[in-house]
């Protein structure tokens, strides 16, 4: 069955219908989806009907899922889908969160952000899909990170063509109001990425940066935090951005490589909302299972 696209912005987004995700997809219809991604970096699609399994495997149609990570003291929401990212307000037992440390450090997914940059392996797609919505607020925007790219000036593009940055989740924790120190964060894992990214299906390329990107490599400290939040400013101005609304059921995916999402606000402890997430590493299946979320985590530890 043919696939619509119904522009949310002219070259930025869309919504996609006509195929039934809700039954086994056929090898042509996916190629339709992946198309319509290649094109619009970010899709959604109403009314999924699915549940943790259906999304999951959905999901790996578009390649290797992730293992959401074990925290410490936490037990998981979703257990027998360990794929499934909990991006809720809720607490593992359902209700709504209200420790003010993890209230604190989910506030940084409210900053401009790519998922997973700060990991050496990058994060390719992002699958969220919502359960619980609140009766007002808690959309999620999007910045078209290929667009800003092209519009540029053109000593910029040159200048950060062969750039990278080192990027720190807990950069973006302390920028949200998390309580902890840069040189804390010194002490933790970081990942360097470059600063643009190639993308071969298109042969377009995006400006590749968020709120984990704490540093440009070889350059003064202060310098390199200066041409971040310019990049970030300039991706996030009106023309590049649009915010997605929901009701249960819908599905919205992005390609975190070639855009730049943060969520919005809403009244996080009187309403509810329960989204959940699956993601995409880039490139292939690893040979073993693996879990590096939990290892980020484990080496991030004050222990460590």
């Amino acid at each position: 069955m043919p696939l619509t696209a119904t522009p949310i912005t002219p070259r930025f987004g869309a919504e996609i219908s006509g195929i039934d995700v809700s039954k086994p997809i056929s090898d042509a219809d996916f190629a339709q989806i992946k198309d319509a991604m290649n094109q619009w970096g970010v899709c959604v699609i109403r009314g999924t009907g699915f549940d943790n399994m259906s999304h999951v495997t959905f999901s790996r149609h578009f390649g290797h899922l992730e293992t959401a990570p074990a925290v410490k003291n936490r037990p998981r929401r979703h257990p027998d889908t360990p794929e499934i990212f909990d991006a809720s307000n809720l607490t593992p037992a359902g209700e709504i969160l209200v420790d003010e440390n993890m209230v604190l450090h989910k506030k940084g997914d409210r900053l401009w952000h790519t998922d997973s940059s700060f990991m050496d392996m990058r994060s390719a797609y992002s699958l969220l899909l919502a359960y619980e919505v609140p009766k007002e607020g808690g959309l999620t925007y999007f910045a078209d990170m290929r667009s800003a790219y092209e519009d540029l000036p053109d000593d910029v593009r040159q200048k950060i063509a062969t750039l990278k940055a080192d990027h720190s989740l807990w950069y973006s924790r302390l920028l949200a109001g998390f309580p902890i120190t840069e040189e804390e964060i010194d002490g933790r894992p970081k990942a360097r990425q470059p600063m643009i990214m190639p993308q071969e299906a298109t042969g377009r390329t995006a400006i590749y940066i968020g709120s984990h990107a704490m540093d440009v490599a070889d350059m003064p400290r202060d310098q390199g935090r200066a041409l971040i939040k310019y990049l970030i400013e300039f991706a996030t101005q009106p023309q590049y951005t649009f915010g997605v609304s929901y009701q249960p059921g819908d599905l919205v995916i992005w390609d975190n490589l070639t855009t730049m999402h943060r969520g919005g606000d809403f009244d996080i402890f009187n309403e509810r909302r329960d989204m959940r997430r699956t993601t995409v590493r880039e490139g292939d299946a690893p040979e073993h299972a693996d879990d590096p979320f939990t290892a980020y985590f484990s080496a991030s530890s004050p222990a460590n």
